[in-house]
């Protein structure tokens, strides 16, 4: 329904609809995507998503906002994504691992998009962007506050040719105040907010945990963000500017280490595997890897204890309650470990199973591919990239998925490369999008990245 209703609202995008329609039909061949395992949908299944209709003017780089703008692809969105000429997304650099010669990196967050190369500084590059704003329903970029709007393109300049546009800001640290003027990068925006401070084994350094999970988290706030702006759009009709940072997001997810310090000024500290308000909630080695066990009540205590064969720690007085357990950490943390050492992985997790116990094995990356409900649930979608080859990238279900791929524009004449659509835009150009008629030229290469493929050309009359 809602996507419906905004495909009615924004009547005349024959633009869009042409460029996204040649660049599905264009990729189409080249992204047989598959699902691993049982998680697969079953054939005939509707292929209606959620936010179809919905499209979506990519301006992000890097990872919070790619990740975004991706989970909204998985759902429907028509998503372009707008690069820098010549090098594109800078993640399409970061490597090794490279497949052929694309960034492994750059593959896990930009599946479900059509990517253009477009000059934002010059003029005709911001009229575009300008242009195919008009027509989009969501805008989103992670500039520094105030670089966008010296061209032309921030919200205020966006909101007056596009009044119904959601327009989404992903910061380091905000629009406004004494940081705003920073970039913000992962490790740092992680450092500042205090992630880093309570991450490592106790009484050891500051660790980076393993993955960007501000980035992560940041774009998971944004995606959220997004669809509750379409959804007041719906409601009202009108659009809005959402500020999303990673500050801001970060110190969000601190939740109960910031409540901790808030209400009762108990500073944060490393705990490695450990809880610091649950034991035994950790890792415990074995004698050939680790199992991680939670006891998040006094019941889940006790069935432990009875797998580990503790009688006498189930009658121990000190461990009765949880609040018991956490200040006589050490003693029953240290009986625990010397049980969970007698015994391999495997044989404490038959032991486990059907406890009601929550616990688990710490995987390294083969064994998390080859765990069976990682199979069942079909979190691993393959598909042929045009330049990589077969290619297989991790999902949170069953999704469509389509390769991106780099195409640059040219501003040398009137006409702007789409890679598979070129526009020749006329001078002045002042006609509204619907007034373009288009028809089928014959395969062309074009610069980066690009094997042959059909173009469209677009002109506007």
């Amino acid at each position: 329904m809602l996507g419906s209703e905004l495909v009615r609202r924004c009547c005349g995008r024959g633009l869009w609809r042409s460029l996204c329609r040649t660049a599905l039909s264009a990729a189409s061949s080249s992204t047989c995507g598959g699902a691993r395992g049982g998680g697969a949908p079953p054939a005939g299944a509707s292929n209606v998503k959620p936010l179809d209709g919905v499209k979506i003017l990519d301006l992000t780089r890097v990872l919070a906002g790619p990740f975004a703008t991706m989970n909204l692809g998985d759902l429907g969105a028509e998503v372009i994504k707008v690069e820098r000429p010549g090098t594109g997304d800078d993640t399409r650099a970061w490597g090794p691992p490279f497949v052929g010669t694309e960034s492994v990196y750059f593959l896990s967050v930009n599946r479900n998009k059509k990517s253009i190369a477009i000059n934002m500084k010059s003029s005709r590059g911001a009229k575009l962007i300008r242009e195919l704003a008009a027509v989009s329903d969501v805008f989103v970029e992670n500039y520094i506050p105030g670089k966008l709007a010296e061209i032309g393109l921030g919200y205020e300049d966006i909101k007056k040719i596009a009044p119904h546009i959601v327009y989404c800001s992903i910061t380091g640290y905000g629009q406004t105040g004494p940081m705003a003027h920073r970039g913000g990068y992962d490790s740092i925006a992680a450092a500042i907010s205090g992630l880093t401070h309570i991450t490592g084994h106790e009484g050891g350094e500051p660790v980076r945990v393993g993955v960007a999970m501000t980035d992560l988290a940041t774009g998971l706030y944004t995606c959220g963000a997004i669809m509750a702006g379409l959804l007041q759009k719906y409601k009202t009709g009108k659009g809005m500017h959402i500020d999303c940072n990673l500050l801001s997001s970060q110190v969000a997810c601190l939740t109960h280490v910031a409540a901790n310090y808030l209400n009762c000024k108990i500073e944060a500290k490393h705990w490695g595997t450990a809880h610091g308000s649950i034991v035994p909630y950790q890792a415990f080695k074995t004698k050939d890897g680790y199992i991680v066990v939670g006891a998040g009540n006094d019941q889940q205590f006790v069935t432990v204890c009875q797998i580990l064969n503790l009688p006498e720690v189930i009658k121990d007085s000190r461990y009765k309650t949880n609040k018991l357990r956490v200040q006589n950490r050490k003693e029953l943390i240290d009986i625990l470990s010397t049980r969970f050492s007698e015994k391999t992985t495997v044989e404490w997790l038959q032991l486990f199973e059907g406890s009601g116990v929550p616990y688990g094995p710490i995987n390294n990356m083969q064994q998390v591919f080859s765990e069976p409900q990682v199979l069942h649930n079909g979190l691993v979608m393959e598909m042929d990239h045009p330049i990589a080859g077969r290619i297989a990238v991790p999902v949170s279900g069953g999704i469509r998925i389509m390769c991106c791929l780099l195409w640059e524009t040219s501003e040398v004449t009137n006409e702007v490369n789409f890679g598979r659509i070129i526009l020749r835009i006329p001078t002045p150009s002042s006609l509204p999008f619907s007034h373009y008629v288009s028809k089928q030229k014959p395969a062309v290469s074009r610069s980066v990245n690009t094997a042959p493929f059909t173009s469209l050309e677009i002109n506007l009359k």
